[in-house]
């Protein structure tokens, strides 16, 4: 296990002296899903403000006030679509990248590195419509939110350890890429994104509270829409980003140089 750990740390340390490599190929990759477009990446800004109204008309609970319930939805859904393209796409990563894996000597964090780097820019355009929707619905700037900031920090913390375990995974077994795709679409139903937890349905309690991506969404929301601390939500989060970092660091320790004869 200390090899392992080792060898991890030793990838991942070569990774980081190579950050113009991951960085350059982050910014082109966005760059060219959005070429010869009109609005270029903007689009991944009016993506997001179209799926937030949509939600907002179609499951506005009654008796609810619009205003608070967009603020609920705004931020479930920028940390719920964050979430669902980082595992989505982390599961053919390895495969996407089999020309570069198999042509040169680069470190394998590079490439989770470059595809983390891609979604914390596409969540960064929906960040600005997060904050446009939340000022417009009329949820006062307040010192709270700064444990927003640092929620959003966390789930930037753990994504390269997503990246990395679903990318293992799909490594390992390929059809996992559409059994996790299957499984984030019905997993957005159980995952309080757009509906609230009224304590009262005992799906719905189970659903919300033993659900872990429930509280990556909490740190991020309740500061705002309650301006409280969630100690609990906080707690649940750093413990599994933890424990995600550490399968992370033993598959990358253990399969680095195994992943080139998988793919």
């Amino acid at each position: 296990m200390i090899a392992a750990l080792n060898g991890a740390f030793d990838d991942i340390s070569k990774a980081m002296r190579l950050h113009r490599v991951w960085i350059a190929l982050a910014h082109e990759d966005i760059g060219d899903q959005h070429r010869r477009t009109t609005l270029g990446p903007l689009w991944m800004l009016v993506n997001y403000v179209a799926f937030v109204g949509t939600f907002v008309f179609v499951f506005q609970p009654a008796g609810k006030g619009a205003a608070g319930y967009a603020a609920y939805v705004a931020i479930g859904l920028l940390v719920w679509f964050y979430l669902m393209e980082v595992m989505s796409m982390s599961v053919a990563l390895f495969q996407r990248e089999e020309s570069f894996i198999e042509g040169t000597t680069l470190p394998l964090f590079v490439y989770v590195m470059r595809l983390a780097l891609q979604s914390a820019i596409r969540a960064g355009y929906a960040i600005a419509g997060c904050v446009v929707i939340l000022v417009m619905s009329g949820s006062p700037v307040a010192t709270p939110w700064l444990w927003s900031l640092v929620g959003l920090l966390l789930i930037l913390f753990a994504t390269p350890a997503l990246v990395t375990v679903f990318a293992f995974l799909g490594a390992f077994f390929p059809d996992s890429q559409f059994i996790v795709g299957n499984l984030l679409r019905v997993g957005m139903f159980f995952t309080p994104v757009f509906w609230m937890n009224n304590g009262h349905d005992p799906i719905q309690k189970y659903a919300y509270e033993w659900n872990p991506f429930t509280y990556f969404l909490e740190i991020v929301r309740l500061p705002v829409i309650n301006g409280e601390f969630p100690a609990h939500a906080f707690t649940v989060t750093i413990i599994a980003s933890l424990v995600t970092w550490a399968i992370a660091l033993l598959l990358l320790g253990r399969y680095r140089k195994q992943v080139v004869f998988l793919i």
